[in-house]
């Protein structure tokens, strides 16, 4: 797969170097000097100096071969420019970072695939911190319709519990049981004890609920 990636800034540098690690073809757009020299000795892919919005930057960069397309720099005007002509260059899959979310609805209208905010996600990531504290780790899965908790059993009346007593419900269900260091796929007879490691698949908004039965608090 090919990646175009405009920006080499933390976004964009965070970006490319995961994808590499996952065998991706990156080239990389980036019309700061500095930036490009950098990103030319830190990355295993290609640096173009230049910028996105100039259609001869976008086709030394093999734009019509692309097959994801991603604006990441801090200038909404910039990367509404590049992911359109990007669209024009025929790519499957455009995604843009916006600083300013009253413009999402302007980057959707003119057919950018996906809008990211990677403040609010940050920020939504620090709410879920904050409002679940006694989960070990949480992660949105899809459109945000689910979440799968990482939780350990604290509260003593679940001792002595059997799985089928506790799940299913219609918030959540357990989806597996760390014992003895190994991930197990738990049977409705399995008897729950305090300070066991659970994964569960919770639906939105029903986490922190489900947080309290197992942790009591």
């Amino acid at each position: 797969m090919y990646v175009v990636i405009m920006g080499a800034g933390r976004v964009g540098i965070a970006l490319a170097e995961l994808l590499i690690k996952n065998d991706y073809d990156i080239t990389i757009i980036e019309n700061k000097e500095d930036d490009c020299s950098k990103a030319g000795m830190e990355l295993d892919a290609m640096v173009i100096c230049g910028t996105g919005t100039d259609s001869k930057i976008l086709e030394e960069a093999n734009i019509s071969e692309a097959d994801f397309f991603v604006a990441t720099t801090g200038n909404d005007d910039t990367n509404l420019l590049s992911c359109v002509l990007a669209k024009k260059y025929g790519v499957n899959e455009v995604i843009s970072r916006v600083s300013n979310l009253d413009h999402e609805d302007a980057f959707k209208e003119v057919g950018i695939d996906k809008v990211i905010s990677p403040e609010l996600t940050a920020a939504g990531f620090l709410e879920k911190v904050i409002s679940h504290p006694n989960v070990a780790d949480l992660t949105v899965l899809g459109e945000g319709d689910a979440e799968i908790l990482d939780i350990e059993i604290k509260n003593n009346k679940l001792n002595g519990k059997r799985v089928s007593e506790v799940s299913p419900t219609d918030n959540y269900i357990i989806i597996a049981i760390y014992h003895g260091g190994k991930l197990k796929i738990p049977k409705p007879d399995y008897v729950l004890n305090t300070g066991n490691r659970l994964i569960i698949l919770a639906k939105k908004g029903t986490s922190k609920k489900t947080s309290k039965i197992f942790t009591g608090k």
